[in-house]
């Protein structure tokens, strides 16, 4: 537990508070400043000729935004917050160790004309743990994410860490080395696929589970949390919409035709905000990025005033 430790010292800015252990966000209840973001966040969305899903929650103050909050959108790589979030579970529970040897899974050639339900992959490089960790969240590497799969007990492990905290609408059904070679062959511009998917309403449920200590013990939180502060990937997207300087601790995702972002970003005044941003249609990755970054700037923007209190209760659904 010496590296837990170790990073909890080493990163207290989002981890260490947790003024209310919280698993799942609450039911929206709107002030009038989040109907004034959603509506902005709205107009946005609504540029785009496919779909856009948003969900934002002031995990301290109050107050949420939800945009297509619960409609399925291709996790693409952010589903690697889950799977490291069950691994480290288990490091909590004794079973494993930050510093245990653990093989990368590498893919395997299929023969011509066969297609296996699940790709096959092979043992390859070993690392420590804490290093697959690190390449899964801040490289976004398959082969480190499959090899945390495969540690875990495969995709139903990953899913039952999602159950037992209470998250609904997200879900694992591909190894990355599935999903990557299966990638394009749904065009998500035409067709909703559920697969691997999640909502942005469970997304923020499992950051705010993250962040508030539902999930995961303090040491534990904090390892993944800042983890996800050294994401080099997808610069131009939620990064982007922020002002320079802001702690920002997020994953990203992408497929043919997807571009995800989702994280906790760290408010001026000590609040944590979670977002989940999908976007998926036919536009390319840049236009697609484009969008995230504006819409994380109204979202930031807009929660940068306090909570005026509840007026009404409700969301913005855009289907086409």
């Amino acid at each position: 537990m010496r590296i837990l430790a170790a990073a909890l010292a080493a990163f207290p800015a989002l981890a260490a508070t947790s003024p209310a252990v919280q698993s799942r966000p609450p039911a929206a209840v709107q002030s009038a400043r989040d109907l004034a973001i959603q509506q902005r966040v709205a107009s946005i969305a609504a540029a785009a000729r496919g779909r856009v899903g948003v969900a934002a929650m002031d995990l301290d103050g109050g107050g949420q935004v939800l945009i297509n909050g619960d409609m399925p959108f291709p996790m693409a790589s952010t589903a690697k917050v889950a799977v490291s979030a069950t691994f480290l579970q288990m490091v909590e529970q004794g079973r494993f160790r930050l510093d245990q040897p653990l093989p990368m899974m590498m893919p395997v050639p299929e023969a011509a004309g066969r297609r296996n339900l699940v790709a096959m992959v092979r043992p390859g490089p070993v690392y420590t743990a804490q290093t697959l960790i690190e390449k899964s969240i801040t490289r976004s590497d398959n082969h480190a994410t499959d090899g945390l799969i495969a540690a875990v007990g495969g995709i139903g492990a990953v899913n039952r860490f999602l159950t037992q905290t209470g998250i609904s609408g997200q879900h694992l059904d591909h190894t990355m080395a599935t999903l990557v070679r299966d990638d394009g062959r749904i065009n998500p511009a035409r067709a909703i696929d559920t697969g691997t998917s999640s909502t942005p309403r469970a997304m923020i449920a499992l950051l705010s589970a993250i962040d508030r200590g539902g999930a995961l013990g303090p040491q534990a939180r904090a390892v993944l949390l800042d983890t996800m502060t050294r994401t080099s990937t997808g610069r131009n997207r939620i990064r982007a919409g922020l002002p320079e300087g802001v702690l920002l601790a997020h994953k990203t995702g992408t497929l043919a035709g997807v571009t995800d972002d989702v994280g906790i970003v760290r408010m001026p005044d000590g609040r944590h905000l979670a977002m989940a941003i999908f976007v998926a249609g036919p536009e390319n990755h840049t236009a697609q990025a484009g969008m995230i970054a504006r819409i994380a700037s109204a979202l930031y923007t807009g929660f940068l005033q306090p909570s005026d209190g509840p007026n009404l209760t409700g969301e913005v659904s855009r289907r086409r």
